[in-house]
């Protein structure tokens, strides 16, 4: 971000802009103070309300491990079965409406006013937003995904009791190799390309346009002006905000207990540590203690650099395995899921009337509370580095591109590994556990010590970048949307998620991590859609302000 600042870090729009006229202050509602060396600058009551809840949540997931577990599951099975229809419902309603930004004249607003100048390059910009929104998915699912799919979809459709049993998407492709590539890599697009990207750039563009724009707090609360004025800095706007740090931790803490168990995994394949919780609980905290070096270095000597480096790992990864791989098999492959992640996407997207309940529940309910509880760290995030652009820009740049590079990475991995069962006969990714797939596949190429190697090398980068970054959004959301508070409530909040991310992991492991994510991001969903219209009224503002 740029040093210059005249509302507690936040810059002043340059050009024409819609600025809000309120008698709020950023901060005014704060408490501040120190304790020793160590000062703090904290919303009241968001941070008292947060910080006591999660405390008091970790203390009963580690105190009743068995309780807590059961408890998570039941909420999972309530989540999905019940309002799995919601989920992609909203889904479905976010990415249309970003589309639709790009082609109609609010496309030329310009986020910071309208002569404002982007803060970072291209380059810079799009390593930290790609590193912030997928990074440790991509690793985790990138072979797991397109195998499961294929594998279920080969399977066909089975049903028990008259109630689907099976996990293939849609109806399947029973014996049909050729089928069943496609619609499960049309699944896994579905699951990575516009849907989650869409959820990240409007809650991103709805950050930056009342903070840079309309001169409000950088916080989730501000986007929801149009509809409650004022009241937004009372309680509505506490709750709001509150909700907001769940959605966060929790996504975060869902991220970081996959991370580990890829990286136990991967480690257990190289040098054949041990696996189990006890080693991933000493992964998170050896890796949060990384993170917190990343958070006192900053935004800029942190984050921005661990980012580019890990785009340089990916891209490296990603290169030597389609050069060394079946190459011309994979440009052949991208181009085929391309066409029909095309043509299965209006079934896929479908919220009523599926059979396929596994499919639509286990995964894709999942996966969109997932992306919609990171909503809220990766769009702010992407708020902070993002001044500068137009709306346009900003919506391709944060939707379509992420999304052809993620279908592209799922070409290289998920293809290469499908493959290697279809041609090579080699199961071995395909029956090994999901942490292990990713290994299991690199084992087949040349240098697999090595890639391997890189492999968790970039698990735990991601799982850096993804700590430090949340830690900044948490901050940023409980110190009333101060973009400059002290640096030891970053360090507070970077130890607390890891510390979350561990009480998950003894108190149900996976399972559990997955429940609280969908859980949350189910109460957020309510926030995201009424988010699109706030967007819908603030730009309208300010294209009448540029006439």
């Amino acid at each position: 971000m740029t040093d210059e600042s005249t509302n507690q870090g936040i810059p002043a729009p340059e050009g024409a802009a819609d600025v809000i006229d309120t008698e709020y202050e950023i901060g005014q509602d704060n408490v501040d103070g120190s304790v020793g060396p160590f000062g703090f600058d904290i919303h009241n009551p968001v941070f008292a309300i947060s910080g006591a809840a999660i405390v008091a949540f970790v203390f009963f997931t580690l105190a009743l491990p068995d309780q807590a577990g059961a408890i998570f599951q039941a909420m999972f099975d309530f989540t999905t079965k019940n309002f799995d229809w919601f989920l992609i419902g909203a889904a479905d309603i976010v990415v249309i409406f970003a589309l639709l930004l790009i082609v109609t004249p609010f496309g030329s607003v310009r986020l910071g006013g309208s002569t404002a100048t982007p803060d970072y390059t291209y380059l810079g910009w799009f390593s930290m937003l790609f590193a912030a929104g997928m990074g440790i998915g991509l690793m985790f699912y990138g072979v797991s995904e397109p195998l499961s799919h294929f594998s279920s979809s080969m399977g066909g459709a089975v049903s028990t009791d008259g109630v689907r049993s099976d996990w293939a998407p849609l109806a399947g492709a029973a014996g049909d190799a050729e089928a069943s590539i496609r619609l499960g890599m049309a699944a896994t697009i579905y699951h990575w390309g516009l849907h989650p990207w869409g959820i990240y750039a409007i809650v991103g563009l709805a950050l930056a346009l009342f903070s840079y724009n309309k001169g409000l707090p950088l916080t989730i609360r501000s986007a929801f002006y149009p509809l409650f004025g004022d009241r937004v800095f009372g309680w509505p706007g506490h709750i709001i905000d509150i909700l907001a740090v769940f959605a966060t931790l929790f996504g975060l803490a869902t991220s970081l207990g996959f991370g580990a168990t890829q990286a136990n995994a991967g480690l257990n394949e190289l040098f054949g540590v041990p696996i189990g919780n006890t080693t991933e609980v000493i992964l998170i905290s050896a890796i949060t203690a990384v993170a917190l070096i990343s958070v006192l270095r900053g935004l800029d000597g942190g984050v921005k650099i661990l980012s580019e480096v890990n785009m340089g790992l990916a891209g490296l990864l990603a290169v030597f395995t389609l050069i060394v791989g079946p190459t011309a098999f994979l440009f052949a492959f991208f181009w085929d899921s391309l066409k029909a992640y095309v043509e299965f996407l209006p079934a896929l997207a479908n919220p009523f009337g599926r059979e396929d309940v596994n499919f639509s529940q286990g995964w894709t309910a999942f996966y969109w509370a997932w992306w919609i509880s990171w909503s809220p760290f990766v769009g702010m995030f992407i708020a902070r580095v993002s001044r500068g652009r137009s709306v346009r820009e900003f919506i391709i740049c944060v939707l379509l591109i992420p999304s052809v590079v993620c279908v592209a990475w799922m070409s290289i991995f998920g293809g290469t590994a499908i493959h290697q069962v279809i041609t090579d006969n080699f199961t071995g990714a395909q029956d090994a556990e999901l942490p292990r797939q990713l290994f299991q596949m690199l084992g087949q190429l040349p240098l697999a010590s090595i890639t391997s190697f890189i492999g968790i090398v970039l698990v735990v980068v991601f799982f850096v970048t993804s700590s430090d970054s949340g830690s900044l959004v948490i901050d940023t959301i409980t110190a009333g949307g101060k973009v400059d508070a002290p640096v030891p409530q970053r360090v507070f909040w970077c130890i607390f998620e890891g510390a979350v991310a561990i009480a998950l992991l003894i108190g149900g492991g996976l399972a559990a991590l997955q429940s609280m994510v969908i859980s949350t991001g189910l109460l957020f969903t309510l926030v995201l859609l009424v988010m699109c219209y706030c967007i819908f009224r603030g730009l309208q503002s300010e294209r009448a302000e540029l006439k």
